[in-house]
């Protein structure tokens, strides 16, 4: 038995990994121009920057290129760049290209081989926020791609990746990664990244991990509230697993993992049937089963609930779970009907009757099952972007249900009930309207406040197409703010080709999802956390200046802050602005 359950996981880990390696870029519209090129014989490499998206068949900008980088890091704290491969002429298809690290030793001090990392990073289709005219910005419909300038864009960074081949007169990233041990001794760790083409040796390039004498907690610990939405249907799907399966969530682990270790706090569950009308390739149903029995009275089963919430948690993410939502887009509620043993719909509206009579019941019997779980107090009944007249109706019958139920919404500005609201997520465009001692005594009672950034924000944003700095920018803003963190829509709700093809039907580009299949992550999810880590060594640096009395340092971080103040999100160079900013950090940082 044994055995044959030992064999059955080979299979499977095998089945697996030639799932991860089975890979296949799209072609590239854009074809080289020869003249670009006319001055590179051979190929090179040199250390480009992580803010930077590099073309794939464009000569990149040499003179921007270092032959040695360094890198400045706390304990604890993952830090990045991008190594940059460039050649005239093709790979030999017997001489693919490899990556090599060194061992990174620092005297007698070395990192321990998992710490540092290089990956491949992979092109994929993206669009447009707008078309070329500035027309059909932003959110809305796309039947035409055409019409938003189609391009491979490098985003993918791919761990299974073990070798590349690489083009006549292309560009091939490669992302380098330090997991800084949180026991590391301080000082400079140096070694090397070499670049190999078969058996001959393309570039040695060095690196140099400077680790100063502080350390940042662990991602758990971090107070930064980070809530990127998660599909788990959208995986089932792309898996090919039954929902709710053990392959289904073991398929899930790698992304929810991952999403552990970004800080993320909360965890998202859909208790009706499409609380955002089927907006995604793979629409969200409902973890809870709603029953009308033959008398009409109503019965509730939490078993899907339960397994996702305990796998969520057993990943990592266990600080709240919102679950949405009361008022769903399409106002249409999914029911099985004992007396015609059928699924029927209930239409109801916040203020109906019968709309009341269905959620005070599933909300008691919600609120008696999250206190035998002993999850009522890190939950909260969550809706998005809705009228305030229909909240204002929903939170009456929540209240009526049970006075401590939590509620949060992402959406616009609303002071009439921002008092009623524990976790309120507020557009970024409307962030400055918030008033200041409205977030301070948010804060003092425990409350979120966060902000969003969606298919409506040009940039700073996260879509495929963005510079990559842009994801750095929100951690800086938020520290210089009252605002707790940041939201993004959807983490992982991908579409239907997500490692070839980003966009979408509707929204621009990487809107839908920030990571890819079998635990591949992105530049822009790398370059997210970046400014996550820097608002928590902002938030330590600050207390601690603040503690000692050091005014001259805590002065230096204050105007570090306000370079990043709500109107920074304008600037036409996030990728000047972001290294401005860590530059006088890690300056700040040295003891």
């Amino acid at each position: 038995m044994r055995q044959t359950l030992l064999l059955a996981l080979i299979m499977g880990c095998t089945s697996l990994a030639q799932a991860q390696d089975t890979f296949t870029e799209s072609n590239d519209p854009t074809q080289p121009t020869a003249q670009e090129w006319q001055a590179t014989r051979g190929m090179h490499a040199a250390w480009g920057t992580s803010n930077v998206r590099y073309a794939w068949h464009a000569m990149p900008e040499t003179k921007e290129l270092k032959r040695t980088a360094t890198l400045d890091a706390w304990r604890g704290e993952r830090v990045s760049t991008q190594a940059l491969i460039y050649s005239s002429v093709p790979t030999d298809s017997l001489a693919p290209i490899t990556l090599q690290l060194s061992a990174f030793k620092n005297g007698r001090h070395t990192l321990p081989a998992e710490a540092v990392s290089a990956a491949f990073v992979r092109y994929v289709m993206t669009d447009a926020w707008s078309t070329p005219d500035g027309r059909g910005a932003g959110c809305g419909y796309r039947p035409d791609h055409t019409l938003y300038d189609s391009a491979m864009v490098a985003d993918i960074i791919d761990p299974h990746a073990e070798s590349m081949h690489m083009d006549a007169m292309s560009t091939r990233s490669v992302w380098v990664s330090c997991q800084v041990p949180a026991d590391a001794a301080k000082g400079t760790y140096s070694g090397t990244l070499s670049i190999k083409a078969g058996k001959r040796t393309i570039a040695r390039l060095p690196l140099h991990i400077r680790v100063a004498d502080r350390t940042l907690p662990d991602p758990k610990d971090w107070n930064f509230h980070l809530d990127l939405w998660q599909n788990p249907f959208a995986e089932a799907r792309y898996y090919g697993t039954p929902l709710w399966s053990d392959s289904h969530l073991e398929a899930m682990r790698p992304s929810m993992e991952m999403l552990a270790a970004a800080g993320q706090k909360v965890i998202t569950a859909s208790i009706m049937h499409k609380p955002w009308n089927g907006q995604t390739e793979d629409h969200f149903d409902s973890m809870v089963t709603w029953m009308k029995r033959l008398d009409g009275s109503w019965e509730f089963g939490f078993d899907v609930f339960d397994r996702w919430v305990e796998f969520a948690m057993s990943c990592g993410i266990d600080e709240q779970i919102n679950c949405f939502s009361m008022i769903p887009w399409a106002l249409s509620f999914p029911y099985y009907d004992v007396a015609t043993n059928r699924m029927q719909v209930l239409r109801a509206a916040p203020g109906d009757a019968a709309y009341e009579e269905m959620w005070v019941a599933m909300l008691k019997a919600f609120s008696q099952h999250l206190r035998e779980k002993g999850w009522f107090d890190i939950t909260t009944i969550a809706m998005d972007e809705r009228p305030m007249h229909a909240m204002q109706k929903a939170m009456a019958v929540i209240r009526k249900a049970d006075p401590s139920f939590k509620v949060s919404l992402a959406g616009n500005w609303h002071p009439e009930i921002e008092a009623d609201l524990y976790d309120y997520c507020i557009a970024l465009d409307q962030a400055e309207l918030v008033p200041q001692e409205v977030l301070t005594r948010r804060q003092s009672e425990g409350k979120k406040t966060t902000v969003y950034t969606c298919c409506s924000t040009h940039k700073p944003n996260t879509f495929t197409f963005s510079v990559p700095a842009e994801g750095a920018w929100y951690g800086f803003y938020v520290a210089g703010t009252e605002y707790d963190g940041y939201l993004r829509w959807a983490y992982n709700s991908w579409v239907k080709h997500p490692l070839h093809d980003t966009r979408f039907r509707q929204w621009p580009a990487g809107d839908t999802y920030m990571v890819y299949p079998y635990g591949r992550s992105s530049v822009r999810f790398e370059k997210l956390i970046e400014g996550i880590q820097a608002y928590e060594k902002i938030r330590i640096l600050h207390d601690e200046f603040t503690r000692e009395g050091d005014t001259a340092r805590l002065s230096k971080l204050e105007e570090m802050i306000e370079m990043f103040d709500f109107n920074s999100q304008y600037t036409d160079d996030f990728p000047s602005l972001i290294q401005q900013g860590q530059d006088k950090l890690n300056a700040l940082s040295t003891r």
